[in-house]
């Protein structure tokens, strides 16, 4: 059965996402229509975007959210901020949509697909790169960076004992000079009003922290991480975390909440109480929080940080994924 493509705006998109009357699967965080519209807005708003979509006999069965420089296509976003890459497809849909789109893209003068940052259990990686062999394309997948990610349990004890006799020691000693040095809250914001007032402590921490960080978060940087928060606070996806240490904000998390699964996207803390470990032990309290909500796993996002070794994750490749139509 034929794959018909045609192509389709931002707000088609959006509302194919708020009803998929179509049953996608919109698994991949990173591709959802208010977390690339406010990538785009920011970081390239003169961008020519092209949004594919492909049906059979009506029913939308894939689309792909590509950004379009010259010859080149690529999914929209950029690996500094959007950590995995994909496109949205009906279940055991893929190949016929990928073949579709390879065709689609031809006849657009798309000579280069280049598909940064994917997962292993990706659309592109089990399905494109099958229906780009068969088409005749030249493919080349290399390793990318890693990611980590660990499975919850069903409490936060056995989370603790599935962690090594050494780091289970090492959370629950951090967690005990943490609550002899004051009183200490770990909250969430709740109040949409209450986060640009998040975001100030946030930042401060972040640029304050490390100095790889304070060179990362320039004024276009800054103006995404704002209104990002704001978008998908709104849409009802955004957990933001505050560990205070005797009233005093002394670290500070960032984290989606989608699917059962929740996303540590970004971390800060004062340096004036790393002695403490609040850094690592506000993500290890954010794991106990989502523990407690039923939340199926916790991904840490890309990077190799020890910590995350130290709580439990468990890397995944990812990979780029570059094909020559």
């Amino acid at each position: 059965m034929d794959c018909i493509i045609t192509e389709e705006s931002f707000d088609w998109f959006t509302a194919c996402w708020q009803d998929n009357k179509d049953g996608l699967s919109w698994d991949n965080f990173f591709v959802l229509p208010p977390w690339l519209r406010v990538w785009q807005q920011v970081f390239a708003p003169e961008a020519r975007l092209c949004f594919l979509a492909g049906r059979q006999e009506g029913r939308v069965i894939g689309i792909a959210p590509l950004m379009l420089t010259e010859h080149t296509a690529s999914i929209i976003g950029s690996p500094d901020v959007c950590d995995y890459a994909d496109f949205i497809v009906a279940p055991g849909k893929g190949t016929e949509f990928c073949t579709a789109l390879l065709d689609a893209l031809k006849e657009r003068g798309i000579e280069h697909l280049d598909l940064v940052s994917v997962r292993p259990d990706s659309v592109v990686m089990a399905s494109m790169r099958e229906a780009a062999q068969q088409y005749g394309c030249g493919i080349a997948c290399t390793e990318d960076e890693v990611t980590l990610e660990r499975e919850l349990p069903a409490n936060w004890g056995e989370y603790l004992q599935s962690l090594s006799a050494k780091q289970r020691h090492e959370v629950r000693r951090k967690l005990r000079r943490l609550e002899e040095a004051g009183a200490v809250d770990f909250h969430f914001v709740e109040d949409d009003r209450a986060v640009p007032g998040f975001m100030d402590i946030f930042l401060k921490q972040f640029v304050e922290s490390r100095d790889d960080k304070a060179t990362f978060m320039t004024e276009e940087m800054e103006k995404f991480f704002r209104s990002m928060a704001d978008v998908i606070f709104d849409a009802g996806l955004l957990r933001l975390s505050v560990l205070e240490l005797d009233n005093k904000p002394v670290a500070a998390l960032i984290a989606f909440d989608y699917n059962d699964v929740t996303y540590l996207y970004n971390s800060a803390y004062d340096p004036k109480y790393s002695s403490l470990s609040v850094g690592v032990l506000s993500k290890a309290l954010c794991i106990k929080d989502s523990i407690e909500r039923g939340r199926k796993k916790f991904d840490f996002l890309k990077g190799d940080e020890k910590y995350k070794y130290h709580l439990g994750g468990q890397e995944v490749q990812l990979y780029r994924c570059q094909i020559t139509i």
